[in-house]
């Protein structure tokens, strides 16, 4: 016997909602990962205009930063379409499912501000540390690996989270 009432399907909304923005499901909402994807860039973006100035041949190298913070974007992306393929209006969805969602889209959101937040100011210091130095690419590029493994780790959390849920019959 499952529990389903009618305000069930918010929790699984504001599990999108937290996830990634997808704007014809979740009514332009912003999701954490993308928040951090965009201040990793910004930040990473500020160093490597910087650089830009003084080496412009390190220009391309120094890119990776960005490419990094848009990944974080592409995990929340995933678990928001995973999250709205769960969410049907023609079955019945039990609490436990909005609550698994919701879950699924926080561990997703947060880990993925939290790694945005750290490879923008580590790509913004390494950036510039860059230029002085180039033995710092390396040390740079395995401290951008390591905060990446932050929204890794909160995808992977996220897709267990959804193969829970479950289709009950609520009565």
């Amino acid at each position: 016997m499952s529990y389903c009432p009618p305000y069930a399907p918010f929790f699984g909304f504001a599990g999108v909602a937290s996830s990634d923005a997808l704007r014809e499901y979740a009514d332009q909402t912003l999701g954490w990962p993308a928040v951090g994807a965009a201040y990793g860039t910004s930040k990473a973006g500020i160093g490597i205009a910087g650089l830009g100035q003084f080496k412009p041949e390190l220009i391309m190298k120094s890119l990776i930063p960005v490419v990094m913070s848009g990944i974080i974007a592409v995990y929340g992306l995933v678990v928001s379409v995973l999250i709205v393929g769960g969410l049907d209006p023609s079955h019945d969805y039990p609490l436990y499912s909005g609550f698994l969602h919701l879950g699924a889209g926080l561990a997703c959101g947060l880990t993925g501000l939290a790694a945005g937040y750290a490879i923008g100011i580590v790509g913004d210091s390494c950036v510039r540390a860059y230029v002085r130095e180039s033995k710092v690419f390396v040390a740079m590029v395995l401290i951008l690996i390591f905060a990446e493994v932050l929204g890794l780790y909160g995808l992977i959390v996220a897709l267990i989270m959804n193969t829970k849920v479950t289709d009950a019959k609520c009565s």
